[in-house]
């Protein structure tokens, strides 16, 4: 028999060697429809109807169905929005679990279940089929031959450096990768670039996201993109779009050579919401398979979505099928692909249950429990735009998060705003404040002064107000409270003295990150002075606009790689920043874990600490171990040079310049225990300890 019943235990589809298993969850459907295409997707050439519905697993076996072949469903059932259901068996929908996708979507009405531009709207049924502008599924073979040498570098939480990049920006402009490469996943682990990872001396490197995407109508319309890819519909398949061949395996192959120069990779994941939007939408997925129980519908009118995400919809994790199709998803990116990691977008969203953001939620309690995810890194954007969705430090002792107080108390101090030298202490010694609760560690905070969204390093130091007009909505969108610092000039100049403190304050930037404790991540581009122009939110500029340009690099000034380079090796070098435990001050012994100290060398007391208008900061932290050296930090965010004692130690009779962030040439000078110094104007320096 060619059709059998097959099984209801591996939902998508699993070809075994001689046919495909296909499995589909509908709690609401009536009947479901394999529909079969030909190879360019064009012509549907069978629709089958899944014979079994096991625990509302729709199932069915094909013995002549093998790896290649393009699919997609038909999913009947009532469409009642009043009642939360939108079944159209005249939408060809996407399977959840796709795990290659062919074709795009090719926007037209006939894409949304209901009559656009009917007075009835949503409530009103469209009998126009989509299929031939839908992206189709692919049935894989999943093996892949990684080679005896693939070994994942397993870096330890403390030793992690992140650089968080985009598939196609990294590459799109840099000229010493080949053609054929650039913009591509083969790019990213081209000889050049893994060069310039290691001469940065990251350990990580963090995508945007690369789950398989659409291109929202709107953008479209205005000749744009969604470029981020922060509107996914596929969790499993890799995004065509940055590969030329197989998009699965030419991942899998960057992973590898990845892992063999001992670099981490992690992904940005997007499971809060989907490209379908809010209930004026498209269907083309999840809402015409199940749109009760794929999405948090409002409770007394299920006709409209609970939006905790600002992009129409969320999903609804609390469902027990829709929390195993993403940990499903994440174990296949683990297992399937070797990824070390993933960052959640708007992880609140994921953590929500009735009563709002739950520390104990369906979600975070299986990736606790969950084998595979236990032994890769984890990372939550601890926020989401729904009622009470600000959990900056509320996460389990498994997750790290994005330390946004780091960044605005960085911003803030080295733009120039004083009285800020209590806040900073926190902040460069791992926000205690914030993570030291629960066991958790200084790993819990990732600091960052620049990601994806947001000014680039460069512009932050260039432009007082964003300047996102190339986005078509009228400079509106994008954040307006930046902390930036234009340095007397909106934009580009010539003025040498506004282009020295501006790469000064980037340098400032760079060494603070790096000295701080906590995970430090950089946003590729910010090394070479990359630009937006001002845009502080590209997400839809897949242009000049939003890829890195490399011209900065190898030009004196805007090159700060062997600057970056330099600072991961005294993270490496000095123990005690990359620390999981907790500082404490001077201790009965005489031993310490931090001093904060005056100008004079003196240790601080309480007026020091409200000193008005405050803006130079020092302190030491003491050795990791007995026998290795302490390092002596200095901050002056003032416009003019403060004068300093080096600290007298008794075990320490000199203290070695290791950085200075006003000298170029990073000259190092020996100073006496208790020599007078200067800490120049806007500067970071850093000393070493020696017997």
């Amino acid at each position: 028999m060619r059709l059998t019943a097959g099984t209801s235990s591996r939902l998508g589809a699993s070809w075994d060697g001689r046919g495909t298993n296909f499995a589909l969850f509908s709690a609401n459907a009536q009947k479901v429809e394999l529909c079969l295409f030909d190879p360019q997707g064009r012509r549907e050439l069978e629709r089958i109807e899944l014979p079994e519905r096991t625990e509302d697993v729709w199932h069915g076996y094909l013995n002549d169905v093998s790896p290649g072949q393009l699919y997609g469903y038909r999913v009947h059932g009532p469409y009642e929005p009043d009642r939360g259901h939108r079944f159209n068996a005249n939408k060809l929908l996407l399977d959840p679990y796709a795990k290659r996708l062919a074709g795009r979507l090719v926007w037209s009405d006939a894409h949304f279940a209901y009559r656009t531009g009917s007075a009835r709207e949503d409530l009103s049924f469209d009998r126009r089929d989509n299929a031939r502008g839908m992206p189709k599924a692919v049935v894989v073979d999943e093996t892949f031959n990684w080679g005896r040498r693939e070994m994942r570098p397993n870096i330890p939480w403390e030793d992690t450096i992140i650089y968080e990049a985009h598939v196609k920006g990294l590459t799109q402009k840099r000229e010493d990768v080949p053609p054929n490469l650039r913009g591509t996943y083969g790019g990213l682990s081209s000889p050049t670039m893994i060069e310039h990872l290691k001469r940065l001396g990251v350990t990580t490197i963090e995508l945007l996201p690369i789950h398989g995407l659409v291109d929202d109508r709107r953008l479209v319309e205005q000749k744009l993109v969604n470029y981020w890819g922060y509107n996914t519909l596929s969790f499993f398949a890799p995004e065509p779009r940055y590969s030329q061949d197989n998009p699965l395996d030419a991942f899998r192959t960057t992973v590898a050579r990845l892992h063999d120069a001992g670099i981490e990779v992690m992904l940005d994941v997007v499971y809060n919401h989907t490209a379908e939007g809010n209930h004026m939408g498209p269907t083309l997925s999840f809402r015409g398979i199940d749109n009760a129980s794929y999405y948090w519908l409002k409770p007394e009118n299920p006709r409209f979505y609970d939006d905790f995400t600002g992009c129409g919809s969320s999903v609804n994790l609390t469902h027990p099928r829709v929390l195993q199709m993403v940990m499903d998803s994440l174990r296949y990116w683990v297992e399937v692909c070797h990824v070390d990691g993933f960052r959640f977008d708007l992880a609140t969203t994921l953590a929500r249950g009735p009563g709002g953001f739950d520390r104990n939620s369906a979600f975070l309690t299986a990736i606790r429990q969950d084998p595979v995810l236990a032994s890769v890194k984890l990372v939550a954007e601890p926020w989401d735009l729904g009622m009470g969705g600000y959990q900056v430090g509320a996460f389990p002792s498994q997750w790290s998060e994005w330390n946004d107080k780091y960044r605005s108390a960085m911003r803030r101090y080295w733009s120039g705003e004083g009285s800020l030298i209590g806040e900073v202490s926190s902040r460069m010694t791992g926000s205690s404040d914030v993570f030291n609760h629960d066991g958790r560690t200084q790993r819990a905070g990732v600091n960052h002064i620049t990601v994806h969204d947001g000014f680039t390093l460069a512009d932050l130091f260039s432009y007082n107000q964003k300047h996102n007009e190339a986005n078509g909505e009228d400079n509106r969108d994008g954040s307006s409270d930046n902390h930036s610092n234009n340095c007397g000039h909106e934009g580009p100049t010539d003025d040498e003295k506004i282009v020295a403190v501006r790469r000064q304050l980037r340098k400032n930037q760079f060494a603070c990150l790096l000295l701080a404790q906590g995970l430090p991540l950089i946003l590729a581009g910010d090394e070479v002075g990359n630009t937006q122009n001002g845009n502080n939110n590209a997400y839809c500029q897949d242009n000049e606009i939003g890829w890195i340009g490399w011209d900065g690099l190898n030009r004196e000034g805007d090159d700060l790689t062997d600057f970056v380079g330099h600072m991961t090796g005294l993270r490496r070098r000095f123990a005690q920043i990359r620390s999981h435990h907790w500082l404490d001050g001077r201790r009965a012994d005489g031993s310490y874990g931090v001093l904060w100290l005056t100008p004079a060398a003196e240790e601080m007391k309480e007026q020091d600490w409200n000193f008005p208008e405050g803006r130079f900061l020092s302190y030491v932290l003491g050795p990791a171990e007995q026998g290795h050296a302490p390092i002596f930090i200095v901050l002056n965010a003032a416009t003019e040079a403060i004068a300093f004692k080096l600290p007298k130690m008794r075990e320490y009779k000199a203290w070695q310049q290791v950085l200075n962030t006003a000298d170029s040439k990073q000259t190092t000078a020996d100073f006496a225990s208790g020599a007078d110094a200067k800490a120049p104007p806007r500067s970071v320096l850093a000393f070493a300890g020696s017997a």
